[in-house]
């Protein structure tokens, strides 16, 4: 699994790809994470107008990880989870 990253707003839009093929994509609040229940089958295939692509990542926690750092640099509150020790 791979997973290609925008943001736009407060939105983070994310689609999931196995082996090159589309699996599926979700939209959540910049502000949370991303969980496998978010995503829906098919292609995420919407105007990429206004959105910011982030990256490619290799797993959800990356993508997480990388939305929660943003949080971060933004002066926004840390909650505290339970991450793996290399992502804290």
């Amino acid at each position: 699994m791979g997973y290609a990253l925008w943001i736009d707003g407060d939105l983070a839009w994310a689609e999931g790809a196995h082996e090159y093929r589309a699996w599926g994509f979700a939209v959540v609040s910049a502000n949370t994470g991303f969980h496998l229940k978010d995503f829906r089958r098919g292609s995420g295939k919407r105007e990429r107008r206004g959105q910011e692509f982030v990256g490619l990542f290799p797993s959800l926690e990356e993508v997480n990880y990388h939305l929660r750092r943003r949080r971060m640099s933004r002066g926004g509150k840390l909650r505290k989870r339970n991450f793996p020790a290399f992502l804290a």
